[in-house]
């Protein structure tokens, strides 16, 4: 089995749209599921986590703020699952809560390390 991981993006959220801790509550129960749903179908290797809005961006010669304000998504999170093909790993993809607000999943298989 091959790990994937699945890369949530959405655009970044202006003014009133930051969430509420009791829009959270709401927000986060689809996501939990849908992780519990692969959890129960024993392809969850890694539950991973939301993203801060904040950052930085480094390269050559130079470290600079982020995420910046001309951009029209941003990584909001990321989860590892164990699937046997691409396809199936997209197939898990397509529940997540994400699409459901306009947001997307990138699908990336992780090359496997040779040491």
């Amino acid at each position: 089995m091959t790990e994937f991981l699945l890369i949530f993006r959405s655009t970044p959220p202006t003014g009133d749209a930051v969430p509420s801790p009791e829009q959270l509550k709401e927000i986060s129960k689809p996501w939990m599921d849908w992780i519990g749903g692969i959890a129960a179908q024993d392809k969850l290797s890694n539950r991973g986590n939301r993203l801060t809005f904040g950052g930085a961006t480094v390269k050559p010669g130079a470290v600079t703020d982020g995420p910046y304000a001309e951009i029209k998504e941003i990584i909001l999170g990321y989860t590892i699952v164990k699937a046997d093909t691409l396809g199936e790993a997209v197939e898990l993809a397509k529940a997540c809560p994400v699409l459901a607000v306009g947001g997307n999943v990138e699908v990336r298989a992780i090359a496997p390390m040779n040491v």
